[in-house]
């Protein structure tokens, strides 16, 4: 896993019981793929760029300690699989002391212009291969 994202939860990020809202931990994992992305070479912003763009198709995540007000957050992601159109991308979040607060999945499909599936470029391929230390699964 790679760290790529941190952040402070925000007062207005956590619910009546004081702890974070579950809703958050999907955008605390979108930010950490924007970074992901950075971090490879293809930052999001590039996009419009390229001949193709990703979609979320497929969330998952698990709670497991909560987050309060106040508290660093640490996330971080790696691809675990790439398959013919799509990356699966897994994720963690722990606050400072290491403790684990969520963790999950997130699959994105490349598409065309048109918003049709197509094969994952080399180019994101080799980006992911160089970046991480552990190669994903491929099919």
């Amino acid at each position: 896993m790679h760290e790529v994202y941190e952040n402070s939860v925000r007062f207005e990020e956590t619910d009546a019981q004081g702890i974070v809202f579950y809703g958050n931990y999907a955008t605390y994992q979108d930010e950490a793929f924007t970074e992901y992305m950075a971090a490879i070479g293809h930052p999001y912003g590039d996009v419009e760029d390229y001949e193709w763009d990703v979609h979320v198709v497929n969330l998952e995540l698990n709670y497991h300690a909560p987050a309060r007000f106040r508290d660093r957050l640490i996330n971080s992601m790696r691809v675990g699989r790439i398959e013919h159109s799509s990356l699966v991308l897994e994720y963690e979040c722990h606050n400072t002391d290491g403790d684990l607060l969520a963790d999950g999945t997130v699959t994105h499909v490349v598409v065309d212009d048109s918003g049709s599936p197509i094969r994952v470029p080399e180019e994101l391929r080799e980006a992911i291969a160089a970046y991480q230390e552990t190669p994903p699964k491929t099919a």
